[in-house]
């Protein structure tokens, strides 16, 4: 199962409402964006800087803090959960089933 969560898109496909609908829909939570140019790069960075102070006992969530704050742009689909719960389950399945043993076939 996929945890309570948000999604935060980032790039191009963050500005087709259609294709972060489908994101929110298949994992059931929001979609947030950022309204920054080069949103990636930014996480990129935010990333390495946790990794330079994680020793400090330093959490990601502190270091982004000052990070523009996103804003939402779509919630899932009344309904649609119950179409892709199981479609995720059996994704999970596989995924573990490749990761474990990549000679055997799905």
């Amino acid at each position: 199962a996929v945890p309570r969560t948000r999604i935060l898109a980032t790039g191009g496909a963050s500005h087709n409402k259609k294709i972060l609908q489908v994101l929110s829909d298949v994992f059931n939570a929001p979609v947030f964006t950022i309204d920054t140019a080069n949103s990636a790069c930014l996480g990129s960075a935010y990333r390495a800087i946790h990794g330079l102070v994680a020793a400090r006992n330093v959490s990601l969530a502190d270091v982004v803090k000052l990070a523009p704050e996103p804003k939402l742009a779509v919630t899932p689909t009344p309904g649609a959960e119950e179409l892709y719960r199981p479609l995720l389950k059996r994704y999970a399945e596989l995924e573990q089933k490749v990761i474990y043993n990549p000679a055997s076939s799905c």
